[in-house]
């Protein structure tokens, strides 16, 4: 009998190749290729938040408007992508209404994250907060496009008749982008999943499958590595990566498409 495979792909840095800016508030420098998790990782009580907002309204506003003041005008919603402990919505706009952030440094990040990568299907913009200092240590933008063979990996996995899920920190509305792109429904793909919501779904998933994999490539992927059948470390996007996170996989691969291969073997592991 065949077995019920179910595959779980992070988007940022997994499906998509990222190019990532942060601006350290602290100090006004501009980070380039970053790893925005590990900025959330490097200290206790931070969180990595999403701003889902339209960049039209971003680009009407006076850049000196405060970020407090442009979130309460247009009733931006925020989303916790990840943390390095629990954190909750409140405590975020708690430390945004005490900030000093200004519209000028998130457009400046999100016109370099265009300017660099013209060609990206998608931007977004968030904030790392930091509870115990009460402070936005950094600004960030974010871009990306699909790898080469992302979507033939996809297409390939659903040929053999595997169902396809997206467990990402990324908004739904770049998400649904992407979706599209690889012909996945809507339902089938959850948006700005924290690090134990994506544990959680694939622990659910496993109720319903025979074997669920999960493929990530940060730390906001280490629970759902741990708690899959079989975890997949991509290392694609080229950042080095914790040894952490490397021990939590089962398989550490460096390009999206051998995927495909894991799951074959999976299937020709099935006695008839």
């Amino acid at each position: 009998m065949k077995k019920r495979v179910a595959v779980v792909f992070d988007s940022a840095g997994t499906l998509l190749h990222m190019y990532r800016v942060a601006r350290d508030m602290s100090s006004g420098l501009v980070l380039e290729d970053v790893q925005t998790t590990l900025l959330v990782a490097e200290k206790p009580n931070r969180a990595l938040v999403v701003l889902r907002t339209v960049f039209d309204e971003l680009w009407q506003c006076n850049p000196s408007l405060e970020l407090r003041d442009f979130i309460e005008m247009y009733n931006v919603p925020l989303g916790i992508s990840c943390s390095s402990s629990p954190f909750e919505l409140r405590d975020v706009y708690g430390i945004i209404r005490s900030s000093t952030v200004r519209i000028s440094d998130i457009s400046d990040v999100v016109s370099m994250v265009k300017g660099r990568c013209p060609d990206v299907f998608y931007v977004a913009a968030g904030l790392v907060v930091d509870s115990q200092e009460n402070l936005i240590p950094y600004v960030l933008s974010t871009g990306g496009r699909l790898y080469s063979q992302s979507s033939e990996a996809v297409n390939i996995i659903r040929d053999m008749g595997v169902d396809i899920y997206i467990a990402s920190g990324d908004d739904a509305q770049n998400l649904q982008v992407l979706a599209s792109l690889l012909s996945i429904p809507m339902n089938d793909v959850f948006p700005v999943a924290t690090t134990h919501d994506k544990e959680r779904i694939v622990n659910d998933l496993k109720k319903i499958y025979d074997n669920v994999l999960m493929v990530g490539d940060g730390m906001n992927d280490i629970l759902a590595l741990r708690a899959a059948d079989v975890g997949i470390l991509t290392s694609q996007q080229g950042d080095e990566r914790p040894q952490v996170l490397k021990d939590s996989a089962d398989i550490i691969i460096g390009n999206i498409i051998d995927v495909a291969d894991i799951v074959q073997n999976i299937y020709a592991d099935v006695t008839l």
